[in-house]
């Protein structure tokens, strides 16, 4: 049994996962066994736990992580706590202090954690005051860069943000320009992780107006042309100005004396017009400059040199090869990029989507638990992965699945729709209407989750009710079948049959599936127009895939029709 102390302390001044680090590395001490399915997110949280780890920054990462990788972190980390407490014999309670002014990684993981316990032996005692651990001194400017480096690594952009502009303060472009430009780009750098793209934006054009200094110059037209590609808010990029700087990036680029570093930076910044040029419908174009980089870059590294280097490029090129229509070389492609880079979990979402659209299911749902794996918990992966479940049959296993999603990201609306009808197709509508109004709490007037319940309260007798749910989402999405043919349904059985014939006048128009014509048949038999409802029921029957109860249904139907006809 672990020995808790008082109290953990989270103040953020102490950093990323203050406390809690300390408490998982002690439950994981404690349960080596139990931890060892758990590796990714320890390590990451609490990288001591792990016994080859370097500095995050000694990683020379090419990509960072997303910013949502810490909500994946906490719920594995969430999930292995709560398997350690459901051990405990006794209650135990666990103090965290500093709980408001904890960086926002231990409140994130708090938060996940106080939701996953539950009803288990182990309590909680999150407090706002408690002892603060002594800090040290303010550090020097290569330590504070050095913690801003590791941050960003490690994907941590609140307190890289804060890192930075600590940083920034206390060093001037006058005094300390390699300093400063190291503070202001990883500053930049976090932002637009966040999602605040425009205030980098403006730190770029701010050291564009201190320095003219080439290497800098160079590195802010690539970061600004990336912005406006990538980063800034779909309405705000400009694909002409990430050209613009893109061009500016080269230009300077081609001015290295080192001829090593000419041809690196050369070959990456061009990967980014090749991006342009596959989003501006020339993947033939783009795909040129990348097998060009290539055979530059390959002949510039030394055999197994930054190998995860070349694995990005491959990557660029299985994308394009994608986009010019030939699936099968973007999966050799995508084959060749795991060998370089195995570990990055992004390459085998992408790999398993291939393999979902070629029909090799089972070889998609491997490269989804990779990706999970190594994620980790990757939302996405989880989702993609339910979905595929479902289509074989294993409902129960798309249903943890999304479950799992939903406990990541409660706003995952994809999920939660999946989800909700899940709950529908079982009967289980006190589940599926709980999960629907959950849903329209985070969206009020998301068309998919107002169709369903609409289904449900019809289901249940408030036609009233689900007539106003479905017309809501017909008004969010005047093309969904099923709430043309769920409304139609709802009249009908109020004794509107006209009204019901309408809706399934647009239901048809949308859709060849044979249900909107077999009920729009039903509907017509009701108000005795046997040729037209004889005719729905006919074209239902020549649709391919039918059920064996609905042919059933078609058939009997059609032949009702052909007696009132013929009599």
């Amino acid at each position: 049994m672990i020995d808790v102390p008082d109290g953990y302390d989270c103040h953020r001044d102490h950093g990323p996962y203050a406390g809690v680090a300390a408490f998982l590395g002690q439950i994981a001490a404690d349960r080596p066994r139990l931890a060892s399915g758990h590796k990714v997110e320890l390590y990451a949280i609490a990288p001591w736990l792990d016994p080859v780890a370097r500095p995050a920054a000694e990683e020379e990462p090419i990509r960072f992580h997303p910013a949502r990788r810490t909500a994946c972190l906490a719920y594995g980390a969430a999930e292995f706590a709560a398997a350690w407490a459901g051990t405990l014999r006794h209650p135990v309670t666990v103090r965290f202090d500093h709980v408001a002014d904890a960086d926002e990684t231990t409140r994130e993981l708090l938060d996940a954690l106080t939701r996953r316990i539950g009803s288990s032996p182990l309590r909680l005692d999150l407090r706002d005051g408690g002892a603060r651990e002594p800090v040290a001194a303010d550090p020097t400017p290569e330590a504070t860069r050095a913690a801003l480096g590791d941050s960003l690594a490690r994907g941590f952009y609140h307190h890289a943000a804060r890192v930075a502009s600590r940083g920034r303060a206390a060093v001037t472009p006058e005094g300390d320009l390699r300093h400063w430009w190291a503070f202001t780009t990883g500053l930049a750098t976090a932002l637009a992780a966040l999602d605040r793209a425009a205030e980098a934006l403006d730190l770029y054009h701010e050291a564009r107006a201190a320095t003219d200094d080439p290497k800098i110059t160079m590195s802010a037209a690539y970061a600004t042309a990336m912005l406006y590609a990538r980063h800034l808010p779909a309405a705000e990029q400009d694909p002409a100005q990430a050209r613009h700087w893109l061009e500016q990036a080269l230009h300077l680029a081609a001015g290295l004396d080192d001829p090593r570093q000419r041809v690196l930076s050369t070959v990456f910044y061009e990967q980014g017009i090749a991006l342009l040029d596959s989003r501006a419908g020339e993947p033939a174009r783009a795909l040129r400059l990348i097998d060009d980089g290539l055979a530059r870059l390959t002949k510039a590294l030394a055999p197994g040199e930054r190998p995860q280097d070349l694995a990005r490029l491959r990557h660029n090129r299985a994308q394009v090869h994608l986009a010019l229509g030939d699936p099968e070389q973007a999966l050799a492609e995508l084959d060749t990029v795991i060998a370089h880079d195995p570990g990055n979990c992004e390459y085998y979402v992408d790999r398993a989507a291939l393999h979902r659209a070629a029909g090799r299911p089972q070889a998609a749902i491997k490269d989804y638990g990779t990706a999970i794996r190594l994620g980790p918990h990757l939302p996405e992966a989880y989702y993609n992965r339910a979905v595929l479940q479902q289509e074989r049959g294993r409902p129960e296993s798309a249903r943890d699945d999304l479950e799992r999603v939903l406990a990541i990201d409660p706003g995952h609306l994809d999920a939660r729709i999946a989800l909700v009808n899940l709950h529908v197709e079982r009967g289980a509508f006190d589940a599926a209407e709980e999960g629907a109004r959950a849903g329209l709490a985070l969206a009020p007037q998301e068309p998919a989750l107002l169709c369903t319940l609409g289904l449900i309260r019809s289901e249940r007798g408030g036609l009233a009710e689900a007539d106003e749910l479905l017309t809501r989402a017909l008004a969010g999405d005047p093309e969904l079948v099923e709430a043309w043919t769920n409304r139609a349904a709802v009249r009908f059985e109020h004794g509107d049959v006209a009204a019901a014939v309408a809706d399934l006048d647009r239901a048809v128009a949308l859709s060849a599936a044979p249900v909107p014509r077999y009920n729009r048949g039903t509907a017509l038999m009701r108000l005795e127009r046997w040729d037209e409802a004889a005719r729905d029921f006919d074209d239902a029957l020549a649709q391919p895939g039918l059920d064996r109860a609905l042919r059933r249904d078609l058939r009997a139907a059609l032949a009702r029709c052909r007696r009132a006809m013929a009599g």
